[in-house]
């Protein structure tokens, strides 16, 4: 349930192979890679049961929905199998609800028809309550596959109370990813205790060797 995030500005190819090698060898859910690097991680995961995501409109929302289509439509096509994109924060806080489930929903339908998930980010940490719900109620009536809380580049990751809100706002039919912050096997643990389906950390071996060690202590 770990998709294993090489998304910050300085990553390198040198670090998606290390990436795909680690998912290949731990059987992780999937490899979270900046559009660019959506071909290497396709075939570095050929045949190994590890999804290829990518991140469409990232990390600020802000771009049109013609814009997210495109990419979307790129990345596709090089491979990927998942798509986290982020809503239009700014369209959400001025309450253009049309904006954002066409947005959302022109995405799911160029995904679905590729037999690929997608995954709505809500960047939790600008948005009170009421939004995150009315955002996640519009991701759900859009078609998509999980909601999420967090780039990892916000001003805030995931949080226990806004993976049980989200839990709750979806039910238990729609996939729950949090992610942001997660670095530690109690972390995980905590947002898997709250509702979580999904981790999206950049700390997958740092969890997984406390996992190890704990059970091994059990």
């Amino acid at each position: 349930m770990i998709d294993h995030a090489v998304l910050k500005p300085t990553q390198t190819e040198r670090d998606v192979v290390d990436a795909c090698t680690l998912a290949r060898h731990e059987h992780i859910a999937s490899v979270c890679v900046k559009p660019f690097y959506v071909p290497v991680t396709a075939r570095l995961l050929k045949d190994s049961g590890v999804e290829t995501s990518t991140v469409i409109g990232f990390p600020h929302g802000g771009q049109s929905p013609e814009v997210k289509v495109a990419t979307a439509t790129n990345a596709l096509h090089e491979g990927a199998t998942e798509l986290d994109m982020v809503i239009n924060i700014g369209a959400l806080i001025d309450k253009d609800y049309a904006t954002i489930e066409r947005e959302i929903a022109l995405v799911v339908g160029l995904a679905h028809a590729s037999e690929a998930e997608v995954k709505v980010i809500l960047e939790t940490g600008y948005l009170d309550d009421a939004q995150k719900a009315i955002a996640a109620q519009i991701a759900a009536a859009a078609g998509a596959d999980y909601v999420k809380t967090s780039t990892g580049f916000g001003p805030e990751g995931a949080t226990v109370e806004d993976v049980r809100l989200l839990r709750q706002v979806v039910g238990p039919g729609m996939g729950v990813k949090a992610a942001g912050g997660i670095r530690t096997l109690d972390d995980a643990l905590a947002m898997i205790g709250a509702g979580a389906s999904r981790l999206g950390t950049s700390a997958t071996a740092t969890i997984l060797a406390e996992l190890r060690h704990r059970r091994g202590e059990e």
